[in-house]
């Protein structure tokens, strides 16, 4: 929908964009946190070899497989409207993944987070998913998620069925350059929350999430208790909400109790009434995970340009563009839309309009067909 359409017309004037809440004036409903079974139909853990991974999925199981990956710090839930929105537009079925280290998924080695053991990860996962027959894939990945999309495909495209790839907002010059200043963003975010609405608060009102839905849904797995270990998803979820394994039941290991390396500027919330669970931090600790950070990323845009499946580049700026993608899109290697008025989560600030660009991916590409709520959209340059 377009911006026109978004704020309507009064008298040949635009109205008033929403004025920009502060985490000091939103209310305590708007700062609830929301399940995943909103958003999803199944929740499943997958063992491979003694590591157990998260997935969630939805859609139609006889359709292509859109494979989700999330960047470093999320959780496979900063999908959860965007595939809410995509279903409805195509067919299509989805199947979001926490990666080793991240969200609900527990390994023997969570500090093992190099691009090679992310890569067999997903590979293995997706053979032990799908063991009979493996639909057609679509892989679709946000920052790190997408240095991880490009590694498989370029890895595994002649033994796996990827027929699309999608990276969102990760391209190699700029993240390479980026690395530099990594550690002092990192040591810029608050060290603990009060609570899962503290967090959520806070991600609203500094633009780590801008939409607000979104925020509430996955803030809560990107945090951990302290005191208990457990992942902030999994202080609210109901005890009659199905959770099936596709193997027998393993133990869940706790986390470790150690402190992140951060300065603090995080204030006291506001939710005083709020029921003290223990104060919270962030689920990994990125700051550790510096001496990855350059394996994730480089040569990754000529993979990305050797690949022979159908590509999608989405990004939030035109500025993140290195030379090698340059010459590839004016050779017209690959698809490209730049959004606007979205930060660096893409998906999450505009999970609608991401859906759209995907949808007629699919459709263009005969991937997927259309369902009632498809919008056909012109490809961009």
């Amino acid at each position: 929908m377009s911006h026109i359409g978004k704020f309507g017309l009064h008298g040949g004037n635009f109205k008033k964009p929403p004025q920009r809440k502060t985490r000091l004036n939103r209310s305590y409903e708007e700062l609830t946190p929301i399940s995943w079974s909103e958003y999803f139909e199944h929740k499943r853990f997958v063992d491979i070899d003694g590591n157990k991974f998260a997935t969630y999925s939805l859609g139609n199981a006889e359709s292509v497989l859109i494979v989700l990956l999330h960047g470093g710090g999320f959780n496979a839930l900063t999908w959860s409207l965007f595939a809410k929105h995509l279903v409805k537009q195509c067919e299509c079925q989805v199947l979001a993944v926490d990666l080793r280290g991240h969200g609900n998924s527990f390994t023997t080695d969570d500090n093992d987070l190099s691009m090679t053991t992310f890569t067999s990860d997903i590979i293995s996962l997706l053979r032990k998913s799908y063991p009979d027959k493996m639909p057609s894939i679509v892989l679709m990945g946000h920052s790190l998620g997408g240095a991880i999309a490009v590694n498989i495909a370029s890895t595994a495209e002649s033994d796996l069925p990827i027929i699309g790839l999608v990276v969102i907002d990760v391209v190699e010059g700029s993240a390479m350059e980026s690395l530099a200043s990594m550690q002092s963003f990192l040591r810029s975010r608050p060290k603990l929350f009060k609570s899962l609405m503290d967090a959520i608060s806070w991600g609203m009102g500094n633009g780590h999430i801008k939409n607000e839905e979104s925020a509430r849904v996955s803030i809560p797995g990107q945090i951990k208790n302290i005191a208990t270990g457990k992942l902030g998803t999994d202080e609210f979820e109901e005890p009659t909400i199905e959770t099936p394994v596709l193997t027998e039941a393993i133990s869940e290991p706790q986390y470790s109790i150690d402190s992140i390396i951060e300065d603090e500027e995080c204030g006291a919330s506001s939710f005083s009434n709020e029921k003290s669970l223990g104060n919270y931090t962030w689920r990994i600790d990125l700051c550790k995970t510096e001496k990855h950070w350059p394996g994730w990323f480089q040569g990754l845009s000529k993979k990305f340009l050797s690949i022979h499946a159908q590509k999608l580049l989405l990004l939030a700026n035109i500025d993140r563009m290195d030379k090698d993608l340059t010459v590839g899109q004016m050779q017209g290697k690959f698809e490209m839309q730049v959004l606007t008025r979205v930060g660096h989560a893409v998906q999450e600030d505009d999970p609608e309009k991401v859906a759209s660009i995907l949808s007629n991916f699919l459709v263009r590409n005969k991937f997927a067909n259309p369902t009632g709520d498809f919008v056909r959209i012109l490809p961009g340059c």
